[in-house]
C-alpha cells in the first residue's frame, strides 16, 4: 500500500472510550478480589484496568503479596461476571457523548470501525445489546468488528487485538490505522500494534499520566477523532 493512501481504520477500545459504564467494571473488578480477603488499593486497580480480566485479578493478588492457585483466579473471575452482570441490569451503560455520531461519520467517510476490549465474549454480547449496537460491515450496523480477549491469546498491551481486528477487515498496513483507549495499556497496545495511537481523557486518567507512555495524540474523547484524520498523514503519524 502506499504511504499516501489513507487511514481505513480506527479501533476503539469500550469502557471508558465509546461507552460509559458508570465506573462499573473498576467496582466489579475490585469487589471480586476483595470478596476472597484481598485488600485493592486504586493504584494497583487503575494498573490493571483495560488488560484482560483473568490477568487483572491475578496481578492485584500479587500486588497484595497474595500467590493465588489458578482455582482462585477463577473463582473470583466468575464472580466478577456475577457482579458486573447484576451492576449492568441495574445501571445500563450508554455511549458516552458524541460517540455513535463519530462512528457512524467515520465509517461514512470510508473508515471501518472495530471495538477491542478487555472483556471476554460473555461480557460482551450482552453489553452491545443492552447499547443495541450491532456488528457487520454495512451501513446497517453500528461497527464494524468487534475483538475480544477470548479471541487472542494474550490481552492489552498485546497488540494482538488490535491486529486482529485488522485481521478480520482485510487490514494489512498498521500505518493506516488509528487506535484509541482511556487507559495505559491501550496506548501500550496501540504503540505495541504499530498504529497512531491516541488517549482519551474520557475515562479515569488525566493528559498528565499519559504524557510518559508517550502516545501520538492525547484527545478529549474520541469525537475528535474524525477532524484529526483529516489533518493526519499516514506516512508519519503526525499532523
Amino acid at each position: 500500500m502506499s504511504h499516501s493512501q489513507p487511514f481505513c481504520l480506527a479501533v476503539f477500545d469500550m469502557a471508558g472510550t465509546t461507552i460509559d459504564d458508570h465506573g462499573l467494571v473498576y467496582r466489579a473488578l475490585a469487589r471480586c478480589v476483595e470478596e476472597t480477603g484481598v485488600p485493592v488499593s486504586p493504584e494497583n486497580l487503575q494498573l490493571w484496568m483495560g488488560t484482560d480480566k483473568v490477568t487483572a485479578i491475578d496481578g492485584l493478588m500479587r500486588a497484595a503479596g497474595i500467590e493465588p492457585s489458578g482455582e482462585q483466579v477463577q473463582a473470583a473471575f466468575s464472580r466478577f461476571h456475577q457482579i458486573l452482570a447484576q451492576s449492568y441490569r441495574d445501571q445500563p451503560p450508554i455511549p458516552l457523548p458524541g460517540v455513535p455520531e463519530t462512528l457512524q461519520k467515520l465509517r461514512t467517510q470510508g473508515v471501518k470501525v472495530a471495538l477491542t476490549t478487555g472483556f471476554d465474549d460473555d461480557v460482551v454480547s450482552p453489553l452491545l445489546e443492552s447499547l443495541n449496537w450491532s456488528v457487520g460491515e454495512g451501513a446497517d450496523h453500528t461497527v464494524d468488528a468487534m475483538v475480544t480477549t477470548s479471541e487472542v491469546p494474550s490481552g492489552r498491551p498485546a497488540p494482538y487485538m488490535i491486529h486482529h481486528a485488522m485481521e478480520k477487515l482485510g487490514v494489512v498496513d498498521v500505518r493506516r490505522v488509528l487506535s484509541a483507549g482511556d487507559t495505559i495499556v491501550d496506548v501500550q497496545a496501540g504503540l505495541n500494534a504499530g498504529t497512531l495511537t491516541c488517549a482519551v481523557l474520557s475515562g479515569q486518567l488525566d493528559a498528565a499520566a499519559f504524557r510518559p507512555y508517550q502516545p501520538h495524540h492525547i484527545l478529549n474523547s474520541v469525537a475528535e477523532v474524525p477532524a484529526l484524520l483529516s489533518n493526519s498523514s499516514p506516512s508519519t503519524g503526525k499532523p
